[in-house]
């Protein structure tokens, strides 16, 4: 039986984002981690189909739009990537924005165009800017952001004690700047980069127990957010490494917001204020702490992230009953890795 899939690409700051617009099958559950389970559980072959080679790359990142269970929000949508399923995405929300007024799920209006969507880790509110009729610019309210560690001293192989923080926007991160590692953030290779961002998450993940007070499902290290050493009220860059060692081309919604909530409870930023980030690609985000709230942590604020998302190309999947890479594959590293699968 031939299985097709339909999608559009789009990409925010160069970050991909592919989206699910038919053949995929109805998820089950009575919210959307149930409905994230199910997808994860029983029909992980389709996420590998659009994110893995021959028709990904390992940078791709996908949408799955579903059936919100939150009376407040047009729709729900789960976030892919090559090691699974994310709970939050900013880069892949503010593409969501322009999709959905682009698709007529919501009143166009000028000049803000509001509506809510939901994501695993909860509801989050849009602001799109709308502009005779094209959306320019999407901005979302973040769920509650918090910092859980500070200064916390994690012995790295190959690297040694590194001091880092760990912050939640949606996810978890540790955010440091790669000086911690004796690294030139702007002159040393990005492979470099790579491999001490992917040293420390692996380290943390295998010694550091997390957890969300809302739901078990969101309490995971999601990656590692290397910074420049910008001061608090400059632009500023950072290298987002996350799941399996994947690059964010782009500044990283959720780690921006998790960045801006650590900054906050440091003292270095204040409400309203805001400032701009950069990614790989050289694209801009823009950040800002929106207020303090009662969230599920101490130090809890809301945070606002802008940015532009352009489409990139639309189609067809076709996946072939007796085609033995038709649900995708990921690049070997080397091929022995090839050898062990046969």
């Amino acid at each position: 039986m031939t299985t097709t899939l339909g999608y559009v690409d789009m990409h925010t700051a160069g970050e991909p984002v592919r989206i699910v617009t038919k053949g995929y099958p109805t998820l089950k559950g009575q919210n959307i981690l149930e409905k994230r389970r199910d997808a994860r559980d029983n029909h992980d072959a389709l996420r590998r189909a659009m994110n893995f080679e021959p028709r990904g790359h390992a940078g791709m990142y996908g949408v799955i739009p579903v059936e919100s269970s939150h009376p407040d929000a047009v729709l729900g949508v789960l976030f892919t990537h090559h090691e699974g399923y994310s709970t939050m995405c900013g880069h892949a929300t503010l593409a969501i924005g322009r999709y959905v007024i682009d698709q007529g799920l919501v009143e166009k209006k000028e000049p803000f165009t509001k509506f809510a969507i939901e994501a695993p880790c909860g509801l989050l509110r849009l602001s799109c800017r709308v502009e005779k009729g094209e959306v320019i610019n999407v901005t979302f309210e973040s769920v509650p952001a918090f910092p859980v560690k500070r200064d916390l001293a994690v012995d790295v192989p190959g690297f040694g004690s590194i001091i880092t923080d760990i912050s939640y926007g949606g996810a978890f991160y540790c955010i440091l700047p790669a000086s911690r590692f004796s690294l030139d953030f702007f002159n040393d290779p990005v492979e470099r980069l790579l491999d001490a961002a992917s040293a420390l998450t692996d380290k943390v993940r295998a010694t550091i127990p997390l957890s969300h007070p809302d739901a078990d499902d969101l309490g995971f290290l999601y990656g590692t957010i290397l910074t420049d050493d910008a001061a608090p009220h400059e632009e500023s860059y950072n290298l987002c490494i996350f799941a399996e060692r994947q690059i964010d081309r782009c500044p990283t919604g959720s780690g921006v917001t998790a960045r801006m909530a650590l900054d906050h409870a440091k003292g270095l930023i204040k409400p309203s204020v805001t400032r701009v980030f950069r990614g790989i690609s050289g694209e801009a985000f823009t950040g800002m702490v929106r207020a303090e709230v009662a969230g599920p942590m101490p130090q809890s604020v809301t945070v606002e992230i802008s940015g532009r998302s352009f489409y990139a190309g639309r189609g067809e999947f076709i996946i072939e009953e007796h085609d033995p890479l038709g649900f995708g594959f990921p690049l070997a590293h080397r091929f022995a890795d090839i050898a062990r699968t046969r």
